[in-house]
């Protein structure tokens, strides 16, 4: 049996993962449930945002499986889930994005490809960030390495390797940030030249935003730092239906999270109509860690074959199910 920490989280979250963990167990898996808390959830009842608690379940695990969470302004940490990355060093972040049947998209048979994006340095360390006494000038130090650099594109390229793609292409904007993004560059291509089995190509990141808005299908798995890589993330998911299939995965050596990148939608929570379908595609990425690719594989085609059936979706997906009506559908086609 495999236990692996569960954070129900704030807003929609609980909807979400109890209609997620229905699947689950209809799935048989033999998984058993932690549950710990963070964000709102936590704060109400153990006054932290992040309890001692849940880091030590987590670290104890070694897998999560997380809803979205809501990081109050003003109070703890700039975001729960930056800090969750720094306190595990969680550097690869991995957000596929794929056409699914009956759903919004602008290419509904065309986009399939896998962003793989730094999760540690860049913009979102954070370092550095001051503003000046007058309040009129702000700063704040980018800072890429090249050990966050290498470890972050070989991870690219052995999930080439692993997961049977044949290209990756390498997103910086060198031309301009000659330091920084120049370093990122210099060393992907050093690992590039480490896998000739794998075509690599490099593209500057505005370029890469257009040609994914024109022609997606000429991208595989798109690899590049953390500020880009977030950006880049929501594009592809706005081109295969929004945010409501778009699962992420958190991963570093000694653990890995896994989450529905969209918010925690508090005017919508309680309401039973959110839409489990990232949460649901993130726990097929967490089974494919766990090495059960079959299973993660049964889950997909679930979830596809309610999609194709229209058989009880949510509203945002033109249908008038619910949240649990939605999952309890894609159990019965496992």
């Amino acid at each position: 049996m495999t236990t692996i920490t569960i954070i129900r989280g704030d807003g929609i979250g609980p909807e979400i993962m109890d209609a997620t963990l229905h699947v689950l167990d209809a799935m048989q898996l033999g998984l058993a449930y932690e549950f710990a808390d963070a964000g709102l959830a936590a704060l109400e009842k153990h006054g932290e945002l992040l309890p001692a608690a849940t880091m030590d379940s987590i670290r104890r695990n070694s897998v999560a499986l997380k809803s979205p969470l809501t990081t109050p302004v003003g109070e703890g940490f700039s975001s729960i889930n930056v800090e969750l990355r720094k306190r595990f060093d969680l550097y690869a972040n991995v957000r596929p994005a794929k056409s699914f049947p009956n759903t919004k998209s602008r290419f509904p048979a065309g986009v399939d490809l896998v962003i793989v994006r730094e999760n540690t340095e860049g913009a979102y360390s954070g370092e550095g960030q001051q503003v000046s006494e007058d309040g009129e000038t702000a700063t704040l130090i980018q800072k890429i390495t090249h050990r966050g650099s290498e470890r972050i594109v070989r991870y690219a390229f052995e999930l080439a390797r692993k997961t049977g793609r044949k290209k990756v292409t390498v997103v910086h904007k060198a031309n301009i940030l000659k330091s920084t993004s120049g370093l990122f560059l210099k060393t992907a291509r050093e690992v590039a030249a480490l896998y000739p089995d794998i075509q690599c190509n490099e593209m500057i990141v505005d370029n890469t935003c257009m040609q994914l808005v024109m022609r997606p299908e000429q991208f595989d798995i798109i690899v590049t730092t953390n500020l880009f890589g977030d950006i880049i993330s929501d594009l592809c998911a706005g081109l295969v239906g929004g945010l409501g299939l778009a699962p992420g995965a958190n991963i570093g050596t000694d653990a890995a999270i896994f989450e529905a990148v969209h918010g925690s939608a508090p005017d919508i929570a309680g309401k039973g109509i959110a839409n489990p379908c990232a949460l649901l595609l993130g726990a097929a990425q967490m089974l494919d860690h766990l090495a059960r690719p079959e299973q993660a594989e049964r889950l997909r085609k679930a979830i596809i074959g309610t999609l194709e059936a229209k058989d009880s979706l949510t509203p945002d997906l033109g249908g008038e199910g619910n949240t649990m009506s939605f999952a309890q559908a894609i159990a019965s086609r496992l």
